[in-house]
This record gives C-alpha cells, structure tokens and sequence, in this order.
C-alpha cells in the first residue's frame, strides 16, 4: 500500500489535498478490512508519536499513556473493519482512544472527561464566540526550548476538556468539525472551549516572568 508516500513536485490545491486525503482513508479502511499483512506496522510508525502525546495530555500519567497506547492498536488490529474511510484515520483513531480513557476512569470510579465538563460550571458553557484566526497562536509563539517546556506545564494544569481541544487543534492539526467528532461535544461547546482554553493559555504563559515572546 503506498500510503502516497511519493512526493510531488507541484503545490496541491486544497481541493487536490483534500482528495489524496479522502483516498488514502479509504485504502485504509479496506486494507484493514481484508487485513492487509503489514499494514498494522505501517500505521503505528506513522501514528505513534502523536497518538502517545494525545493520550500522555489526557492521562498526566506516562504509564497509563503507555498502556492504553498498547490498547488502542489493539483494538485498531481487532475492530479495524469498523472503519469506514468516511474520516480521516487520525481522527477515528483519537475516538478509539479518548474512548478507552474514559473506560478506564469509569472503571476507576473517576471522573469521565464529559463529566469533568458537567462539572465545571456556566463559564465553559457552548457560547457563541467565533474564533479569531489572526495573530498567531500560543504554540507558534513557543519558539524555543524553554518556551516550549513553559507551554507543556501550562496545558497540564489546564482543565483536561481544555488541554484536549487545545493539543487536538495546534498539535495534531484537526479541524473543528474532526474535533466535535473525536469529543461527541456540538461544534459550539468545542469553539468554547478552544476559546476559552487559548484565554487561559495566554495568561498562564504570558504573564509567567522570563517568557519571550515569538515576534510576528
């Protein structure tokens, strides 16, 4: 399975991207259908780095992170005919793991992320707001090593639902839409919480003494 790795040398438009995009969830859901023998491989190489952070920001714990990483491509090998290539593989892939850290803190008697949000008040309420797309964000602002270690520490003391939305969007580069699916939250509760999370961001970095801001 090529996985179009051959690299091009004319710029795709949107609507050519968008497309390599719809093609290759589609070659991966039929190839995990018939179980393609190294496809398995193929996606944990490709996916593991990122998977792991997701799940190191929504457990604060390596060793959980690390063992429900062995969970979900598991269940990936097992329910991977589930798939169906409507969505991007990196999205369905989030789900099949925010979904297993919610069993395991139900299994826990803890709180499950939806019901940290139950609990957190009218201020994380779904709320009309529009997203300003000008000016950079706190992530392209973390330009050196320090600032970076400054904005790991601010997203984890961050409430979780809004350390999620914040690594979902910047680090993982999903869109709002793949977000509200990965979550099951409305696309409203996901700008609110997006919104609110860059708020506290800032505040928390910004008015941290020492840090040094990217300049534009």
């Amino acid at each position: 399975m090529s996985m179009h790795a051959s690299v091009t040398t004319v710029p795709l438009t949107s609507r050519q991207a968008q497309e390599l995009v719809r093609q290759e969830s589609l070659e991966i859901a039929q190839g995990l259908k018939r179980q393609d023998e190294g496809l398995l491989d193929t996606l944990i190489l490709r996916y593991q780095h990122r998977l792991l952070r997701y799940l190191l920001y929504l457990t604060s714990n390596r060793e959980q992170a690390e063992d429900l990483f062995q969970e979900v491509w598991m269940r990936v090998l097992v329910r991977g005919g589930q798939f169906n290539g409507k969505a991007r593989f990196d999205t369905w892939l989030f789900t099949v793991a925010r979904n297993l850290v919610i069993d395991l803190r139900r299994k826990r008697t803890m709180s499950s992320l939806d019901e940290l949000f139950e609990n957190c008040g009218e201020e994380d309420r779904p709320m009309g707001v529009e997203i300003a797309a000008d000016g950079p964000s706190p992530f392209d602002q973390c330009s050196g090593l320090e600032d970076r270690d400054r904005l790991v520490a601010a997203l984890m003391q961050m409430e979780p639902l809004y350390r999620e939305v914040l690594v979902l969007r910047f680090q993982e580069d999903l869109s709002l839409e793949e977000i509200a699916t990965v979550t099951r939250a409305p696309l409203s509760t996901v700008k609110s919480r997006l919104y609110r999370g860059l708020a506290s961001m800032k505040t928390r970095l910004f008015d941290a003494p020492g840090f040094a801001q990217a300049e534009n």
